[in-house]
Protein backbone atom coordinates (compact mmCIF):
# COMPACT_ATOMS: atom_id res chain seq x y z
CA UNK A 1 0.00 0.00 0.00
CA UNK A 2 1.04 3.63 -0.31
CA UNK A 3 0.62 6.69 1.98
CA UNK A 4 0.56 10.72 0.71
CA UNK A 5 2.11 13.12 3.15
CA UNK A 6 1.07 16.62 1.99
CA UNK A 7 3.31 19.60 3.43
CA UNK A 8 1.14 22.77 2.89
CA UNK A 9 4.19 25.38 2.72
CA UNK A 10 3.90 29.19 2.80
CA UNK A 11 5.82 29.19 -0.71
CA UNK A 12 5.09 25.14 -2.14
CA UNK A 13 2.67 22.24 -1.29
CA UNK A 14 5.29 19.42 -1.54
CA UNK A 15 4.15 15.68 -1.85
CA UNK A 16 5.32 12.64 -0.59
CA UNK A 17 4.56 9.21 -1.59
CA UNK A 18 5.84 6.52 0.85
CA UNK A 19 5.21 2.94 0.91
CA UNK A 20 4.55 0.21 3.34
CA UNK A 21 7.88 -0.73 3.99
CA UNK A 22 8.83 3.25 5.12
CA UNK A 23 10.67 4.14 1.80
CA UNK A 24 10.22 7.27 0.02
CA UNK A 25 9.19 6.51 -3.79
CA UNK A 26 8.69 10.08 -5.40
CA UNK A 27 8.60 13.82 -4.24
CA UNK A 28 6.74 16.40 -5.95
CA UNK A 29 6.50 19.96 -5.40
CA UNK A 30 3.93 22.81 -6.57
CA UNK A 31 4.56 26.45 -6.31
CA UNK A 32 1.44 29.06 -5.71
CA UNK A 33 1.57 32.75 -5.58
CA UNK A 34 1.63 34.88 -2.12
CA UNK A 35 0.33 38.29 -1.77
CA UNK A 36 1.46 41.62 0.04
CA UNK A 37 -1.33 43.65 -0.69
CA UNK A 38 -0.40 46.00 2.12
CA UNK A 39 2.82 46.63 3.89
CA UNK A 40 3.57 43.66 6.64
CA UNK A 41 -0.02 42.10 4.74
CA UNK A 42 0.68 37.97 3.95
CA UNK A 43 -2.02 36.37 2.07
CA UNK A 44 -3.15 33.44 -0.53
CA UNK A 45 -6.41 32.17 -2.13
CA UNK A 46 -6.94 28.80 -0.30
CA UNK A 47 -8.30 27.37 -3.64
CA UNK A 48 -4.55 27.47 -4.79
CA UNK A 49 -3.79 25.20 -2.20
CA UNK A 50 -6.45 22.64 -3.41
CA UNK A 51 -5.44 22.99 -7.13
CA UNK A 52 -2.02 22.55 -6.84
CA UNK A 53 -2.19 19.78 -4.14
CA UNK A 54 -4.60 17.37 -6.87
CA UNK A 55 -2.38 18.33 -9.75
CA UNK A 56 0.66 17.19 -7.23
CA UNK A 57 -0.97 14.10 -6.12
CA UNK A 58 -1.97 13.21 -9.72
CA UNK A 59 1.81 13.83 -10.66
CA UNK A 60 2.78 12.29 -7.50
CA UNK A 61 1.07 8.63 -7.97
CA UNK A 62 1.55 8.40 -12.10
CA UNK A 63 3.56 5.30 -11.73
CA UNK A 64 2.09 3.55 -9.35
CA UNK A 65 -1.17 1.50 -9.51
CA UNK A 66 -3.47 4.03 -7.73
CA UNK A 67 -5.60 1.59 -6.05
CA UNK A 68 -2.96 0.93 -3.88
CA UNK A 69 -3.05 4.50 -1.85
CA UNK A 70 -4.54 3.43 1.34
CA UNK A 71 -3.78 6.84 3.38
CA UNK A 72 -3.62 10.57 3.14
CA UNK A 73 -2.43 13.31 5.62
CA UNK A 74 -0.76 16.67 6.23
CA UNK A 75 1.47 18.99 7.70
CA UNK A 76 0.73 22.01 7.40
CA UNK A 77 1.51 26.26 7.57
CA UNK A 78 0.14 27.02 11.36
CA UNK A 79 -1.47 29.81 12.46
CA UNK A 80 -3.71 30.84 9.18
CA UNK A 81 -7.40 32.16 9.40
CA UNK A 82 -9.58 30.77 6.70
CA UNK A 83 -12.73 31.08 6.87
CA UNK A 84 -15.81 30.17 4.54
CA UNK A 85 -19.54 30.97 4.33
CA UNK A 86 -22.69 29.46 4.34
CA UNK A 87 -22.08 27.79 0.80
CA UNK A 88 -18.47 26.58 1.77
CA UNK A 89 -16.58 29.58 -0.25
CA UNK A 90 -13.66 31.19 0.88
CA UNK A 91 -15.13 34.40 2.61
CA UNK A 92 -11.72 36.61 2.04
CA UNK A 93 -7.82 35.48 1.32
CA UNK A 94 -6.49 33.29 4.08
CA UNK A 95 -4.20 35.56 6.65
CA UNK A 96 -0.71 33.83 6.82
CA UNK A 97 1.25 33.05 9.91
CA UNK A 98 3.66 35.37 8.68
CA UNK A 99 0.84 38.25 8.19
CA UNK A 100 1.73 41.48 11.14
CA UNK A 101 -1.75 43.31 10.60
CA UNK A 102 -3.18 42.29 13.87
CA UNK A 103 -0.31 44.07 16.63
CA UNK A 104 -3.29 46.29 18.24
CA UNK A 105 -5.34 43.17 18.69
CA UNK A 106 -1.74 41.16 20.06
CA UNK A 107 -1.37 44.00 22.47
CA UNK A 108 -5.12 44.01 23.51
CA UNK A 109 -4.82 40.19 24.58
CA UNK A 110 -1.65 40.44 26.18
CA UNK A 111 -2.06 43.58 27.94
CA UNK A 112 -5.61 43.98 28.48
CA UNK A 113 -6.70 40.46 28.87
CA UNK A 114 -3.40 39.55 29.98
CA UNK A 115 -0.77 36.91 29.86
CA UNK A 116 -1.95 35.44 33.24
CA UNK A 117 -5.40 35.22 31.89
CA UNK A 118 -4.46 33.41 28.37
CA UNK A 119 -2.16 31.28 29.97
CA UNK A 120 -4.74 29.80 32.29
CA UNK A 121 -6.93 29.25 29.49
CA UNK A 122 -5.13 28.23 26.30
CA UNK A 123 -1.26 27.69 28.18
CA UNK A 124 0.30 30.22 25.94
CA UNK A 125 0.33 33.85 25.21
CA UNK A 126 -0.26 36.06 22.12
CA UNK A 127 2.07 36.76 19.03
CA UNK A 128 1.11 38.67 15.71
CA UNK A 129 0.85 35.26 14.11
CA UNK A 130 -1.65 33.30 15.55
CA UNK A 131 -4.84 33.04 14.36
CA UNK A 132 -6.96 34.63 17.56
CA UNK A 133 -5.80 38.17 17.01
CA UNK A 134 -6.58 37.45 12.97
CA UNK A 135 -9.76 36.69 14.00
CA UNK A 136 -10.64 40.02 16.09
CA UNK A 137 -8.55 42.13 13.68
CA UNK A 138 -11.41 40.84 10.98
CA UNK A 139 -14.33 41.21 13.80
CA UNK A 140 -12.61 44.85 14.03
CA UNK A 141 -12.02 45.85 10.21
CA UNK A 142 -14.38 43.77 8.10
CA UNK A 143 -17.58 43.45 10.03
CA UNK A 144 -19.31 42.46 7.10
CA UNK A 145 -17.42 39.79 5.98
CA UNK A 146 -16.80 38.54 9.66
CA UNK A 147 -21.24 38.00 9.92
CA UNK A 148 -20.76 35.61 7.16
CA UNK A 149 -18.19 33.34 8.33
CA UNK A 150 -19.96 30.00 9.09
CA UNK A 151 -16.36 28.10 9.22
CA UNK A 152 -13.23 28.62 10.78
CA UNK A 153 -10.24 26.25 9.70
CA UNK A 154 -6.66 26.78 9.55
CA UNK A 155 -4.60 25.83 5.93
CA UNK A 156 -4.20 22.05 6.20
CA UNK A 157 -7.66 21.52 7.37
CA UNK A 158 -8.93 23.45 4.32
CA UNK A 159 -7.34 20.54 2.12
CA UNK A 160 -8.85 17.92 4.86
CA UNK A 161 -12.39 19.60 4.52
CA UNK A 162 -11.79 19.81 0.30
CA UNK A 163 -11.10 16.18 0.13
CA UNK A 164 -13.16 14.42 2.66
CA UNK A 165 -16.10 17.08 3.39
CA UNK A 166 -15.27 17.07 6.93
CA UNK A 167 -14.65 19.65 9.15
CA UNK A 168 -12.12 19.18 11.14
CA UNK A 169 -8.64 19.64 12.60
CA UNK A 170 -6.36 18.20 14.88
CA UNK A 171 -4.86 19.32 18.33
CA UNK A 172 -1.16 19.94 17.44
CA UNK A 173 -2.39 22.81 14.56
CA UNK A 174 -5.45 23.41 16.99
CA UNK A 175 -2.88 25.05 19.80
CA UNK A 176 -1.55 27.47 17.74
CA UNK A 177 -4.88 29.16 17.12
CA UNK A 178 -4.95 30.37 20.45
CA UNK A 179 -8.23 29.33 20.87
CA UNK A 180 -7.28 25.27 22.56
CA UNK A 181 -7.51 24.80 26.19
CA UNK A 182 -4.38 22.94 25.02
CA UNK A 183 -4.24 20.62 28.73
CA UNK A 184 -7.66 19.52 28.60
CA UNK A 185 -7.63 19.69 24.89
CA UNK A 186 -10.84 21.02 24.17
CA UNK A 187 -12.35 24.82 22.83
CA UNK A 188 -11.62 27.61 25.41
CA UNK A 189 -14.94 28.89 26.10
CA UNK A 190 -13.08 31.92 26.94
CA UNK A 191 -11.53 32.27 24.04
CA UNK A 192 -14.46 31.70 21.76
CA UNK A 193 -16.07 34.39 24.06
CA UNK A 194 -13.50 37.09 23.79
CA UNK A 195 -13.47 36.37 20.02
CA UNK A 196 -16.95 36.68 19.39
CA UNK A 197 -17.05 33.09 17.95
CA UNK A 198 -19.60 30.02 18.52
CA UNK A 199 -18.61 26.66 18.52
CA UNK A 200 -20.50 25.37 15.34
CA UNK A 201 -17.95 27.64 13.68
CA UNK A 202 -14.95 25.98 14.83
CA UNK A 203 -13.99 22.50 12.86
CA UNK A 204 -14.14 19.34 15.68
CA UNK A 205 -10.85 17.72 17.11
CA UNK A 206 -9.19 14.91 16.65
CA UNK A 207 -5.52 13.40 17.31
CA UNK A 208 -3.06 13.89 14.17
CA UNK A 209 -3.35 10.27 13.45
CA UNK A 210 -6.96 9.35 13.48
CA UNK A 211 -9.33 9.09 10.50
CA UNK A 212 -11.39 11.61 9.83
CA UNK A 213 -13.25 10.34 6.53
CA UNK A 214 -12.68 9.23 3.22
CA UNK A 215 -12.28 10.99 0.06
CA UNK A 216 -15.45 12.22 -1.30
CA UNK A 217 -16.56 9.94 -4.61
CA UNK A 218 -16.10 13.03 -6.45
CA UNK A 219 -12.60 13.62 -6.05
CA UNK A 220 -11.69 9.53 -6.11
CA UNK A 221 -12.79 9.42 -9.46
CA UNK A 222 -10.79 12.58 -10.49
CA UNK A 223 -7.70 11.39 -9.08
CA UNK A 224 -8.52 7.93 -10.29
CA UNK A 225 -8.01 6.38 -6.42
CA UNK A 226 -10.61 3.83 -4.40
CA UNK A 227 -13.30 5.46 -2.40
CA UNK A 228 -11.97 4.30 0.55
CA UNK A 229 -8.91 6.20 0.34
CA UNK A 230 -8.82 7.43 4.06
CA UNK A 231 -7.89 11.17 5.03
CA UNK A 232 -6.33 11.06 8.10
CA UNK A 233 -6.14 14.25 10.75
CA UNK A 234 -2.51 15.63 10.22
CA UNK A 235 -0.55 17.78 11.99
CA UNK A 236 0.91 21.56 12.08
CA UNK A 237 4.25 21.81 10.11
CA UNK A 238 6.58 21.66 13.71
CA UNK A 239 4.73 18.91 15.02
CA UNK A 240 4.19 16.55 11.88
CA UNK A 241 8.41 17.73 11.06
CA UNK A 242 9.14 16.18 14.27
CA UNK A 243 7.24 13.07 13.70
CA UNK A 244 9.71 12.52 10.81
CA UNK A 245 12.40 13.23 12.35
CA UNK A 246 11.22 10.63 15.48
CA UNK A 247 11.01 13.41 17.93
CA UNK A 248 7.87 12.19 19.74
CA UNK A 249 7.95 10.29 22.99
CA UNK A 250 9.32 11.38 26.82
CA UNK A 251 11.99 14.05 26.36
CA UNK A 252 12.78 13.20 22.50
CA UNK A 253 14.23 16.73 21.56
CA UNK A 254 14.67 18.12 17.50
CA UNK A 255 16.98 21.26 16.78
CA UNK A 256 16.32 22.74 13.73
CA UNK A 257 19.37 24.92 12.32
CA UNK A 258 17.39 26.52 9.57
CA UNK A 259 16.51 30.47 8.90
CA UNK A 260 14.55 31.07 11.58
CA UNK A 261 15.96 27.58 14.47
CA UNK A 262 13.84 25.91 17.19
CA UNK A 263 14.18 23.31 19.80
CA UNK A 264 11.22 21.27 19.72
CA UNK A 265 10.73 18.59 22.51
CA UNK A 266 8.26 16.28 23.15
CA UNK A 267 6.89 14.99 26.39
CA UNK A 268 4.17 12.79 28.01
CA UNK A 269 2.92 15.36 29.91
CA UNK A 270 1.62 18.88 29.31
CA UNK A 271 4.23 21.43 31.16
CA UNK A 272 3.86 25.31 31.10
CA UNK A 273 6.67 27.45 31.97
CA UNK A 274 6.61 30.70 34.56
CA UNK A 275 6.83 33.20 32.06
CA UNK A 276 5.88 31.39 28.94
CA UNK A 277 8.83 31.28 26.92
CA UNK A 278 8.10 28.37 25.58
CA UNK A 279 4.98 27.20 23.12
CA UNK A 280 3.24 24.84 25.07
CA UNK A 281 1.14 22.32 22.77
CA UNK A 282 -0.44 19.18 21.95
CA UNK A 283 1.85 17.02 19.50
CA UNK A 284 0.71 14.55 16.55
CA UNK A 285 2.03 11.44 18.82
CA UNK A 286 -1.12 11.86 21.09
CA UNK A 287 0.46 13.62 24.02
CA UNK A 288 2.29 16.98 24.36
CA UNK A 289 5.47 19.16 23.17
CA UNK A 290 7.48 22.17 24.26
CA UNK A 291 9.02 24.42 21.14
CA UNK A 292 11.47 27.65 21.27
CA UNK A 293 11.64 29.30 18.28
CA UNK A 294 14.03 31.69 17.52
CA UNK A 295 13.51 34.18 14.39
CA UNK A 296 17.68 34.29 13.23
CA UNK A 297 19.28 31.30 12.94
CA UNK A 298 21.10 29.97 9.59
CA UNK A 299 19.66 33.47 8.50
CA UNK A 300 22.35 35.15 10.83
CA UNK A 301 25.18 33.15 9.19
CA UNK A 302 23.89 34.12 6.01
CA UNK A 303 23.58 37.61 6.62
CA UNK A 304 27.34 37.70 7.88
CA UNK A 305 28.90 35.74 5.25
CA UNK A 306 26.86 37.10 1.90
CA UNK A 307 25.95 40.43 3.18
CA UNK A 308 29.01 41.35 5.21
CA UNK A 309 32.28 39.21 4.34
CA UNK A 310 30.32 39.06 0.89
CA UNK A 311 31.42 35.16 0.38
CA UNK A 312 28.92 31.94 -0.70
CA UNK A 313 32.02 29.85 0.65
CA UNK A 314 30.58 29.26 3.79
CA UNK A 315 32.52 25.78 4.27
CA UNK A 316 36.48 27.85 3.60
CA UNK A 317 35.02 30.79 6.49
CA UNK A 318 34.64 27.86 8.97
CA UNK A 319 37.94 26.22 8.05
CA UNK A 320 40.16 28.31 10.52
CA UNK A 321 38.16 27.77 13.50
CA UNK A 322 40.17 25.57 15.86
CA UNK A 323 40.10 27.26 19.20
CA UNK A 324 36.62 26.06 20.20
CA UNK A 325 35.65 27.17 24.09
CA UNK A 326 37.86 29.96 24.24
CA UNK A 327 36.43 32.79 21.86
CA UNK A 328 35.80 35.81 24.00
CA UNK A 329 33.89 37.34 21.08
CA UNK A 330 30.50 37.26 21.86
CA UNK A 331 27.16 37.42 19.48
CA UNK A 332 23.67 38.27 20.53
CA UNK A 333 21.78 36.61 17.09
CA UNK A 334 18.58 38.78 17.41
CA UNK A 335 18.75 40.45 13.65
CA UNK A 336 15.09 40.52 13.47
CA UNK A 337 14.15 41.15 17.40
CA UNK A 338 13.49 37.62 19.04
CA UNK A 339 10.65 35.37 19.80
CA UNK A 340 11.55 32.42 22.59
CA UNK A 341 12.23 33.24 25.15
CA UNK A 342 12.70 37.15 25.51
CA UNK A 343 9.76 37.65 23.31
CA UNK A 344 11.10 41.20 22.81
CA UNK A 345 10.43 42.49 19.27
CA UNK A 346 12.94 45.27 19.93
CA UNK A 347 16.01 42.82 20.69
CA UNK A 348 18.82 43.68 18.05
CA UNK A 349 22.00 41.88 17.05
CA UNK A 350 25.33 43.11 18.77
CA UNK A 351 28.82 41.96 18.89
CA UNK A 352 30.34 42.16 22.42
CA UNK A 353 34.29 41.88 23.15
CA UNK A 354 35.67 42.90 19.96
CA UNK A 355 39.70 44.46 20.29
CA UNK A 356 42.44 45.26 17.87
CA UNK A 357 43.39 41.88 17.61
CA UNK A 358 40.03 40.02 16.64
CA UNK A 359 39.79 37.99 13.84
CA UNK A 360 37.86 37.35 10.69
CA UNK A 361 37.85 33.80 12.17
CA UNK A 362 36.88 34.94 16.01
CA UNK A 363 33.79 37.02 14.41
CA UNK A 364 32.62 34.08 12.52
CA UNK A 365 32.59 31.91 15.28
CA UNK A 366 30.76 34.01 17.27
CA UNK A 367 28.08 34.30 14.59
CA UNK A 368 27.67 30.47 14.93
CA UNK A 369 27.89 30.08 18.73
CA UNK A 370 25.55 33.05 19.56
CA UNK A 371 23.01 30.92 17.55
CA UNK A 372 23.50 27.90 19.90
CA UNK A 373 23.98 29.97 22.90
CA UNK A 374 20.29 31.23 22.15
CA UNK A 375 18.61 27.78 21.42
CA UNK A 376 20.04 26.51 24.59
CA UNK A 377 18.47 29.54 26.23
CA UNK A 378 14.95 27.59 25.20
CA UNK A 379 16.59 24.21 26.43
CA UNK A 380 17.42 25.22 30.02
CA UNK A 381 13.59 26.54 30.38
CA UNK A 382 12.39 23.11 29.51
CA UNK A 383 15.47 21.73 31.91
CA UNK A 384 13.72 23.50 34.66
CA UNK A 385 10.61 21.83 34.09
CA UNK A 386 11.84 18.57 34.99
CA UNK A 387 12.47 17.05 31.82
CA UNK A 388 15.29 15.37 31.35
CA UNK A 389 17.22 15.57 27.57
CA UNK A 390 20.40 13.92 27.53
CA UNK A 391 20.28 14.01 23.15
CA UNK A 392 18.65 15.92 20.30
CA UNK A 393 17.96 15.41 16.69
CA UNK A 394 19.72 18.02 14.28
CA UNK A 395 18.04 19.21 11.03
CA UNK A 396 18.14 22.30 8.65
CA UNK A 397 20.46 23.93 6.47
CA UNK A 398 22.75 25.03 9.21
CA UNK A 399 22.66 21.01 9.99
CA UNK A 400 25.26 20.20 7.20
CA UNK A 401 28.05 21.83 9.03
CA UNK A 402 30.31 19.62 11.08
CA UNK A 403 31.52 22.64 12.80
CA UNK A 404 28.35 23.78 13.62
CA UNK A 405 26.88 20.48 14.79
CA UNK A 406 30.13 20.28 17.10
CA UNK A 407 29.25 23.58 18.89
CA UNK A 408 25.81 21.99 19.39
CA UNK A 409 26.73 18.73 21.11
CA UNK A 410 29.18 20.69 22.94
CA UNK A 411 27.44 24.23 24.26
CA UNK A 412 24.48 22.29 25.40
CA UNK A 413 26.26 18.82 26.33
CA UNK A 414 23.84 16.84 24.47
CA UNK A 415 24.16 13.79 21.70
CA UNK A 416 23.99 14.70 18.63
CA UNK A 417 21.90 12.28 16.30
CA UNK A 418 21.94 13.08 12.27
CA UNK A 419 18.75 10.88 10.62
CA UNK A 420 19.32 9.82 7.00
CA UNK A 421 15.77 11.37 5.58
CA UNK A 422 15.43 15.15 6.37
CA UNK A 423 11.65 15.52 4.37
CA UNK A 424 10.20 17.42 7.72
CA UNK A 425 6.58 17.56 7.65
CA UNK A 426 5.82 15.51 4.46
CA UNK A 427 7.81 12.63 5.73
CA UNK A 428 5.77 13.11 8.72
CA UNK A 429 2.02 13.42 7.49
CA UNK A 430 2.83 9.99 5.36
CA UNK A 431 3.98 8.37 8.58
CA UNK A 432 0.42 9.78 10.18
CA UNK A 433 -0.89 8.50 7.50
CA UNK A 434 0.39 5.08 7.87
CA UNK A 435 -0.46 5.05 11.22
CA UNK A 436 -4.23 6.15 10.80
CA UNK A 437 -4.59 3.09 8.28
CA UNK A 438 -3.31 0.80 10.66
CA UNK A 439 0.19 0.24 9.28
CA UNK A 440 1.79 0.56 12.55
CA UNK A 441 0.30 0.88 16.05
CA UNK A 442 1.46 4.17 17.09
CA UNK A 443 3.19 7.11 15.92
CA UNK A 444 6.19 6.21 18.33
CA UNK A 445 6.65 2.63 16.82
CA UNK A 446 6.19 3.84 13.44
CA UNK A 447 9.07 6.52 13.87
CA UNK A 448 11.08 3.67 15.69
CA UNK A 449 11.01 1.88 12.69
CA UNK A 450 11.21 4.05 9.80
CA UNK A 451 13.71 6.75 11.31
CA UNK A 452 17.16 5.95 10.90
CA UNK A 453 20.49 7.50 12.85
CA UNK A 454 23.76 7.77 10.21
CA UNK A 455 25.73 9.86 12.70
CA UNK A 456 25.75 11.09 16.50
CA UNK A 457 28.14 13.89 17.50
CA UNK A 458 29.29 13.05 21.07
CA UNK A 459 30.14 16.01 23.98
CA UNK A 460 33.91 16.13 24.92
CA UNK A 461 33.82 16.73 28.81
CA UNK A 462 36.66 19.38 28.51
CA UNK A 463 35.21 21.31 25.59
CA UNK A 464 31.80 21.45 27.24
CA UNK A 465 33.17 22.51 30.46
CA UNK A 466 34.63 25.66 28.31
CA UNK A 467 31.48 26.66 27.18
CA UNK A 468 29.76 26.07 29.90
CA UNK A 469 31.59 28.98 31.31
CA UNK A 470 31.00 30.85 27.90
CA UNK A 471 27.43 30.26 28.27
CA UNK A 472 27.26 31.65 31.63
CA UNK A 473 28.50 34.96 30.00
CA UNK A 474 26.29 35.22 27.27
CA UNK A 475 23.44 34.83 29.45
CA UNK A 476 24.50 38.18 31.13
CA UNK A 477 24.56 39.84 28.03
CA UNK A 478 20.64 40.59 26.81
CA UNK A 479 19.49 41.39 30.21
CA UNK A 480 22.44 44.62 30.44
CA UNK A 481 21.16 45.47 26.94
CA UNK A 482 17.50 45.34 27.12
CA UNK A 483 17.10 48.63 28.41
CA UNK A 484 19.43 50.21 25.95
CA UNK A 485 17.28 48.05 23.09
CA UNK A 486 14.02 49.86 24.49
CA UNK A 487 15.01 53.15 24.32
CA UNK A 488 16.82 53.17 20.69
CA UNK A 489 14.24 51.36 19.01
CA UNK A 490 11.29 53.18 18.16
Amino acid sequence: MFYIGVDLGTSAVKLLLMDSEGKIRKIVSKQYPISFPHPGWSEQNPVDWYEKSIEGIRELTEDINRQEVAGISFGGQMHGLVTLDGQDEVIRPAILWNDGRSTKETDYLNEVIGKERLSEYIANIAFTGFTAPKILWMKENEPDQFARIRKIMLPKDYLAYRLSGVFCSDYSDASGMLLLDVKHRCWSEEMMELCGVRRDQLPDLYESYDVVGTLKPEVASELGFPEQVKIIAGAGDNAAAAVGTGTVGEGMCNISLGTSGTIFISSEHFRVDQNNALHSFAHADGQYHLMGCMLSAASCNKWWMEEILKTSDFAKEQEGILRLGENQVFYLPYLMGERSPHNDPKARAVFVGLTMDTTREEMTQAVLEGVVFGLRDSLEIARSLGISITRTRICGGGAKSPLWKKMVANIMNLKVDVIKSEEGPALGGAILAAVGCGEYESVEEAAGRLIRVVETVEPDPELTEKYENCYRKFQKLYPALKPLFQEIIS
